[in-house]
């Protein structure tokens, strides 16, 4: 025993193995607001959260790795992004937990796409002691008007006030989750109130809000006395459209008409429908079609400038549009009709009001022409992509999530051309910010744990989070990442060689991923060709836990042709 030991008396470790301490003096470690946000948790359905730990999220991170699963990112944006995963994955609820000051406010680029995409997702991050809030003290991590940042990057933002309002503003927080218009939600927990937060005592939870509109029956019926008229229609399905389900496909079955998607709306009808066109409405094959349209539905679409030719697309002058939100109804096309309603809710509606529809005997045709046409031009401009697209979707299982990152193979044919049969297996990024694609694979892959996942992400986007490879050996989720490597962000370098300018900022030094996948301890295969690409995704997919494919595409032929994204530059 050294010098500084001497006189103390011995540790006694608390264990029932060593026989040193009864089990009576065992004492359970005390219930805090980590074990009041468990329980809103498994009330939602959540059985897993996301995020960075912390001396300001200690508590709830501890409740939650107990109780449920935690799963710990290396940055506070990808605890986001894996939160969106898993939340547009499974069609529930996704939950990350920061800290307060840098690490809440290295999370809000990633709750923006989370807002742009309306997904449901639930920040919950710390902040310092109630009291010294608003005092500019010094308190570690204070940030002056976090509540303030949080509000600007989320459709709700929340205190918790007391400790007895833990459970309150929770539940309320999740509630506001599920009920149309969505979007994520932040709630600021003061830490001296998640460790006081007694679930013993707490406020009465509020009752749940009232049922989101489901559409006058005026509206309704105007809506389809317009519908019976039209002989050539078209429905628009955006992000809105994404959980009404069997109904979408039934109304599109009993109308005769073609479904147009937006990005964001995407499986919304499975696209092996014969009547579904997809996310092809601004392509030179439709043109006809949507000229000699005579009515258009529009359901949950805001029908945005980059999904319209910045809003110079002719869409039919018929046309009816049901919006939970009013204010967007008529905002970039005029109405015929607006419905304020929840599609899931109107839908149903309109095809139980819908009867006596006659269209054009060769409409259908038509449409599944149009589509083909499409298809098959897109096909032919991106080379060997086009036979990298067929593996994917062969390979895969029908139910597995594709998420896209930015990057030309994910925001091109992967956006467009590789097929979504379900809004769940739709994830992209919704507000075009690169290196997300990592996360939010994880994200649903934990949601999912029986299905694979796909992950589109191209080298620049990667670099972003590449701490997150840790993460991956980790937790050793059914993700299979394709990493497409052109040597730097090639669609802007596209964009300056299209304007004749010089590269600039285009070009970067990647590392070597084959070593880098091994000091992670992650299957890597490098692919120069189509062929190669199937045989190393059979591999991948037929086998349990992560693995990188890299895809060298400067090798690839037939080269594809290159894209140059639609932008005006003055």
């Amino acid at each position: 025993m050294g010098k500084r030991d001497q006189g103390k008396a011995p540790k006694r470790h608390t264990t029932t193995e060593t026989h040193e301490a009864p089990t009576s003096d065992l004492t359970a470690p005390a219930r805090t607001g980590g074990d009041i946000l468990v329980g809103v948790l498994r009330e939602a359905g959540v059985h897993a959260a996301f995020g960075v730990v912390s001396i300001h999220n200690l508590p709830l991170v501890e409740a939650v790795d107990r109780d449920l699963r935690f799963v710990p990112m290396r940055h506070e944006a990808a605890a986001v992004n894996a939160a969106d995963g898993y939340a547009r994955a499974s069609g529930g609820v996704g939950v990350a937990l920061t800290s307060t000051g840098t690490g809440a406010g290295n999370a809000a680029g990633s709750m923006l796409e989370a807002l742009t995409a309306q997904s449901r997702v639930l920040h919950v991050t710390g902040n310092i002691d109630a009291d010294l809030l608003g005092e500019h003290r010094g308190a570690y991590h204070e940030v002056p008007r976090q509540l303030q940042m949080l509000d600007a990057v989320s459709a709700q933002a929340l205190r918790i006030q007391t400790a007895r309002q833990a459970r309150a503003v929770l539940t309320d927080a999740v509630q506001r989750l599920l009920t149309p218009p969505q979007g994520p939600v932040s709630v600021d927990w003061p830490i001296d109130l998640q460790d006081t937060a007694d679930p013993d005592a707490q406020n009465t939870v509020p009752r749940p809000p009232r049922q989101p509109p489901a559409g006058t029956r005026r509206d309704i019926e105007r809506a389809a006395a317009v519908m019976r008229q039209a002989k050539r229609p078209l429905i628009w399905a955006g992000g809105g459209a994404r959980r009404v389900g069997a109904p979408l496909a039934a109304l599109t079955q009993a109308w005769g008409a073609g479904v147009l998607t937006g990005a964001n709306g995407r499986g919304a009808v499975p696209e092996d429908h014969l009547q579904c066109v997809g996310n092809f409405a601004t392509h030179d094959a439709l043109a006809e079609l949507i000229e000699d349209a005579d009515c258009l539905l529009t359901i949950g679409s805001h029908l945005r400038a980059n999904e319209t030719r910045n809003f110079e697309l002719p869409l039919p002058s018929t046309h009816i549009q049901i919006d939970v939100d009013e204010q967007a109804i008529g905002r970039n096309y005029p109405v015929t009709v607006g419905v304020r309603a929840e599609a899931s809710r109107a839908v149903p509606a309109l095809l139980a009001a819908l009867s006596d529809v006659e269209t054009d005997a060769a409409w259908t045709d038509r449409i599944s022409a149009a589509a083909g046409a499409a298809r098959a031009a897109h096909r032919a401009d991106i080379g060997a992509y086009s036979d990298i697209c067929d593996a994917i979707r062969n390979r895969l299982p029908r139910k597995s999530p594709i998420v896209r990152d930015v990057t030309i193979p994910g925001s091109s044919w992967g956006n467009r051309l590789l097929p979504v049969f379900d809004p769940t297996d739709n994830v992209y990024a919704a507000g075009g910010g690169i290196g997300q694609g990592l996360a939010m694979a994880i994200g649903a892959a934990i949601a999912r744990p029986d299905n694979r996942v796909l992950a589109m992400i191209g080298d620049g986007g990667l670099a972003v989070h590449l701490g997150e490879l840790a993460v991956l050996a980790a937790e050793q989720p059914n993700v299979t990442v394709v990493l497409f490597n052109d040597g730097g962000y090639g669609v802007l370098r596209n964009l300056q060689e299209a304007g004749g300018r010089t590269r600039r900022g285009v070009d970067l030094h990647t590392p070597d991923f084959a070593a880098l996948s091994a000091a992670f301890g992650l299957r890597h295969k490098l692919i120069a060709s189509a062929a190669e690409f199937d045989k190393a995704l059979k591999k991948a997919v037929g086998r349990p836990g992560p693995t990188v494919i890299e895809v060298d595409v400067a090798a690839l032929r037939p080269r594809p042709r290159r894209m140059v994204p639609p932008v005006s530059i003055p």
